[in-house]
C-alpha cells in the first residue's frame, strides 16, 4: 500500500532532493564503501589517466601563456571516496616529475556537502602525502548555495576574483545528482512538469535509502510562458527546444548551470570543466522523451543535459569537446571558458588522445566484456589487459582465481609480469576498508611463483591489518624458512600451531628447523 503526498511540487523543490541531501550526509564514506553508490566508471585509474593529461596540458597552456607564477587551483565536486582525487594526483605528479619543464604549480582541492567525507580524507594514509606536499586540500562546499571555498587544511578562503590562474573543475556524476528543472515541450509551448509523490506506508520508519527506492513520482503538467520570455537568462536554449523538439521532457540543469557560474567568479581568467555522466550533448538525443524515472543505487541519479550545458556556454564564447562517437554509458566533456580557448592546444590535444580516441567510456565498454570472458583468458592476455587498466586492483581482485589456475603452466616471463603488475598495483591502491584483503591475495599469488621474500612482504602487510589464518602464517613460516630467517620462521610456525595443533606441515617444518 502507498499514500500519496497530496502536495504538488516544482519538480527541482520536490522532497527527494533533500533525501538525496540526507541520503549522503547520513552514509558518509560508507555510501561506496557498501559499494550501494557505484563508483568504479568513475574512480578508476584510466578516467585518472586521462583527466591528468588534460590537466598537465593545461598547465603546459599556461605556462606557454607566460603564467606560472601563480598557482592552478583543481577543485573537484562531489569527490565522495577521494580515490578518483587520489589517481589523478598519482599520476599528475609523476608527469610533472618526468617531463622536468617549467609549469604553473597547482593545489587540488577535494569538496562535498557531507563533512563526514572530509573527516575521512583527511585521515586517508594515501591522501596525507599530498596534503604533506601542499598540492592537496580540502572543502565542504553545497553546490546549490555557496559562493566561497573555504579549505581547511591551509585555512585560505577562496572568494570572489581571488585566483589569479583560471579554474579547473572536475565534476563526475554531479549533474545529475543534484536539483534539475523537468520541463516539457510539445508544439512550441514548454510546460513545467510538477510532481507528487507516492510513498509506501509506514514510511517514516524506513531508511532514507528505501524512501528514495520506493518512492514513486506522479507528474502533473502547467504551461510556463516565463521560459519562453527574453528575460529568462537561459532563452536562448529553451528557444531552441521550442522549436526543435515534440512530446519532449527535458530534465534542465538550471542549478548546475547557476553552480558554474558561481564557481566562475573565483576567477577572472574563467574556467576549464572537466565532466563526466550519462546524459547527451545531442539535440536530437532530447527528441520525444519520456518522463524520467530515478535511477535508485542508494541514492537517486537522473540523466545529466549535457546539450543545455554545452549550448549556453557555446553562446558565452566557450569552445565545448565531446566524443566524435556516440557514448554507451559515461559521455566525458571538457568546456574551455576561457579567453582564446583555440590557444589551449596541449589540452585540447590531450582530450582527442585520452578521451576521444580511447577513452574511459571506451575502457569500461572493454570491461564489461572482460568481467563475462574472464575464464577464456589466458595469462598473457590477463596482463595486458591489466596493464592497459594501469595495474588497478579492481582488475586484479577480479583475476586472481584465474591468474592462479593458470600460473603452472606459465612461463618465466609471465611469472615476472605478474610479480611486477603487483608491485605496481600496491603503489597505486587506494583502500577503502573493503571486504576483501588484497595484501593477502597477493601474497598468495607470489607464494605459489616461489618469490618467497616478496610474499612474505604482502602476507606481513595483510597480517597487521587483521588476524592471519593458520594457513598463511605457515606461509609466511615457509617464506621466512627460504629466505633464511629462521627465527621468524620457528615463530610463525608455533603460532599456526597455536591456532590448529594438528597442523602437520607446521610440526615438519619445526622439526627440520631444529634439526638445523
Amino acid at each position: 500500500m502507498t499514500h500519496t503526498d497530496q502536495q504538488i511540487y516544482r519538480f527541482s523543490e520536490a522532497p527527494i532532493w533533500e533525501l538525496q541531501r540526507s541520503y549522503y550526509e547520513e552514509q558518509g564514506i560508507n555510501a561506496w564503501q557498501s559499494e550501494e553508490v557505484p563508483q568504479y566508471i568513475t574512480n578508476n585509474p584510466i578516467i585518472a589517466l586521462a583527466y591528468a593529461e588534460i590537466i598537465f596540458g593545461f598547465l603546459q597552456d599556461r605556462a606557454r601563456l607566460g603564467d606560472t607564477s601563480a598557482p592552478v587551483t583543481i577543485l573537484e565536486l562531489g569527490a565522495g571516496s577521494g580515490r578518483l582525487a587520489f589517481h589523478i594526483l598519482k599520476e599528475l605528479c609523476e608527469l610533472r616529475d618526468y617531463a622536468g619543464i617549467l609549469i604553473p604549480s597547482f593545489r587540488y582541492v577535494m569538496s562535498d556537502l557531507a563533512g563526514s567525507n572530509i573527516s575521512y580524507w583527511q585521515q586517508h594514509r594515501s591522501l596525507y602525502p599530498f596534503v604533506q606536499k601542499g598540492i592537496l586540500d580540502f572543502a565542504q562546499f553545497d553546490a546549490v548555495q555557496d559562493t566561497e571555498l573555504s579549505l581547511t587544511q591551509s585555512n585560505v578562503f577562496i572568494r570572489p576574483g581571488d585566483l589569479e590562474q583560471p579554474l579547473l573543475i572536475i565534476g563526475n556524476y554531479f549533474f545529475d545528482s543534484i536539483p534539475q528543472e523537468l520541463l516539457y515541450v510539445d508544439e512550441g509551448k514548454v510546460y513545467e512538469c510538477d510532481v507528487s509523490l507516492q510513498f509506501p506506508d509506514g514510511a517514516a520508519d524506513i531508511s532514507t535509502s528505501d524512501k528514495l527506492k520506493q518512492v514513486l513520482p506522479e507528474y502533473h503538467y502547467r504551461r510556463a510562458s516565463i521560459y519562453e520570455q527574453d528575460s529568462y537568462p537561459y532563452h536562448d536554449v529553451i528557444e531552441l527546444y521550442r522549436q526543435k523538439l515534440e512530446d519532449s521532457h527535458v530534465l534542465f540543469p538550471a542549478v548546475g548551470l547557476a553552480c558554474l557560474e558561481r564557481l566562475s567568479q573565483l576567477s577572472q581568467e574563467g574556467f576549464l570543466l572537466l565532466t563526466a555522466d550519462k546524459g547527451d550533448h545531442r539535440l536530437e538525443s532530447w527528441e520525444y522523451v519520456e518522463a524520467p524515472k530515478l535511477i535508485h543505487h542508494g541514492s537517486f541519479s537522473l540523466e545529466a543535459n549535457y546539450h543545455a550545458i554545452q549550448h549556453v556556454y557555446e553562446q558565452k564564447g566557450a569552445e565545448t569537446l565531446f566524443t566524435t562517437h556516440q557514448y554507451n554509458n559515461l559521455n566525458v566533456g571538457c568546456i574551455f571558458m576561457l579567453q582564446d580557448p583555440r590557444s589551449y592546444a596541449h589540452s585540447r590535444l590531450a582530450y582527442r588522445r585520452f578521451v576521444d580516441r580511447f577513452g574511459p567510456d571506451d575502457f569500461f565498454n572493454m570491461k564489461e566484456w572482460f568481467d563475462e570472458h574472464l575464464e577464456q583468458m589466458e595469462l598473457s592476455q590477463l596482463h595486458s589487459y591489466w596493464k592497459l587498466g594501469s595495474y588497478d586492483a579492481q582488475l586484479f581482485l577480479q583475476s586472481a582465481k584465474r591468474i592462479s589456475k593458470l600460473l603452472p603452466t606459465s612461463n618465466e616471463k609471465e611469472m615476472n609480469d605478474i610479480r611486477n603488475g603487483i608491485h605496481l598495483m600496491w603503489k597505486g591502491y587506494y583502500p577503502m576498508e573493503e571486504k576483501h584483503d588484497l595484501a593477502l591475495d597477493c601474497g598468495m599469488l607470489l607464494y605459489q611463483m616461489d618469490l618467497y621474500e616478496d610474499a612474505l612482504a604482502f602476507f606481513e602487510r595483510s597480517s597487521s591489518e587483521s588476524k592471519a589464518e593458520s594457513s598463511v602464517l605457515y606461509s609466511m613460516a615457509i617464506c621466512c624458512y627460504e629466505a633464511g630467517i629462521h627465527d621468524d620462521a620457528r615463530e610463525y610456525a608455533h603460532r599456526a600451531l597455536a591456532m590448529e595443533p594438528e597442523h602437520e606441515e607446521a610440526l615438519e617444518l619445526l622439526m627440520l628447523l631444529n634439526v638445523k
